[in-house]
């Protein structure tokens, strides 16, 4: 496999892994159970599953209340995006397409 398709991968898993999580801590809150840390859940969305945080937020219906994560989530997900085009399009070719 080249590095292009193993980042992939690694994006993918990590935004599954992120949107479960969200999955499961919602449904340990309403067990009122032991739940997943908010650190766990802004670490995994800044090592790239932004994304999957973010979709899990809204389809779960969770965190929606807390401001830090409606702004914070989507925040992470720009700059994420906003940093792979620099890679990308930016003035060093860093990527070869």
């Amino acid at each position: 496999m080249n590095v292009i398709a193993l980042l992939l991968a690694y994006i993918v898993v990590i935004n599954v892994i992120g949107f479960a999580l969200m999955g499961i801590d919602k449904a340990k809150a309403r067990k009122r159970a032991w739940r997943i840390p908010e650190a766990t859940l802004f670490l995994i969305a800044l090592v790239g599953g932004s994304l999957g945080t973010t979709v899990g937020m809204r389809v779960f219906r969770h965190k929606t209340l807390h401001w830090y994560f409606v702004f914070g989530m989507p925040a992470i997900l720009i700059v994420q995006i906003l940093l792979i085009l620099f890679v990308i399009y930016g003035p060093i070719n860093l990527i070869v397409l």
